[in-house]
């Protein structure tokens, strides 16, 4: 009985032990960000730095308590701009890829229109869509799509691609159709690398949104941004950025949760 006991208590035990290894290996990033942080707010101290110019850490949590409200209402707007864009500017991709693998005439009439396009800063092109489409969420949603598109048409077409002749030959070998070929070897080699481009994706569709926020628009983060900043309102330009950049990491996340939870194996040349 003992014995048995014994045995039944060992897997608690390691997965105990699994549970502080895991939580040993994050101690050196977290001591490094308390130790940032705490030097930052040691410099602006000692040298008196006016808070206005680069407020200390106390003062950017004054600021989430003081603006908290302004912070949210600004947030919502920005993560509608930045999901509709990630959806929309992905699918877009994900189809166009499609197309190409099946036809390789459309591939080459249309790819080099899509590289053109992606040369073009997301920057000079913003003021075009709030001049055509005004200054409501359209514009900013196109523009958080077109800054996810590109990544994700280069990896998809790759990946769809990625298939060996050898892998195809056995497929027809064993008499799959065109569909059973797409959906149960190009898909399935296709998958790494599109979680690749859409860890990519997840980052950029927050810059795209904010981008497009700072040019005609009085809502968002990207509009708090501005205002924050030709108001000489440091503490809330730095909450606000922070609040920027905890989003992007949030659907990296996401991304990548659900990158490990769908991809059991990995293609070679994919890290």
């Amino acid at each position: 009985m003992a014995d048995i006991a014994h045995r039944s208590a060992a897997p608690v035990q390691h997965g105990l032990f699994g549970l502080t290894d895991r939580f040993r290996d994050k101690l050196p990033a977290a001591f490094a960000v308390v130790g940032l942080i705490a030097a930052w707010q040691f410099v602006v101290w000692a040298f008196s730095v006016p808070t206005y110019m680069a407020p200390g850490p106390l003062d950017v949590l004054r600021s989430f308590r003081d603006d908290g409200w302004t912070l949210l209402s600004n947030f919502w707007p920005t993560l509608f701009e930045a999901m509709l864009g990630f959806v929309f500017g992905n699918l877009i991709a994900i189809l166009l890829a499609v197309w190409f693998v099946h036809n390789r005439t459309a591939e080459r009439a249309f790819y080099p229109i899509a590289v053109f396009m992606h040369t073009i800063p997301i920057i000079a092109v913003a003021p075009i869509l709030v001049l055509i489409f005004g200054s409501g969420y359209l514009p900013k949603v196109i523009i958080a799509a077109l800054i996810c598109f590109f990544p994700t048409l280069v990896n998809m077409v790759r990946g769809l691609k990625a298939v060996t002749p050898a892998t195809l030959d056995l497929m027809r070998v064993l008499s799959a159709s065109k569909s059973e070929i797409f959906w149960k070897v190009r898909i399935q080699s296709s998958l790494p690398f599109l979680f690749a481009a859409l860890k990519i994706a997840s980052t950029t569709c927050v810059i795209g949104a904010i981008v497009a926020e700072w040019i005609g628009s009085n809502f968002g983060l990207g509009a708090l941004i501005i205002e924050a900043t030709y108001n000489f309102r440091s503490p809330l330009l730095y909450a606000t950025v922070f609040v920027a950049a905890l989003l992007a990491v949030v659907l990296f996340s996401i991304v990548s949760v659900a990158e490990a939870r769908l991809i059991k194996w990995k293609a070679s040349d994919v890290h």
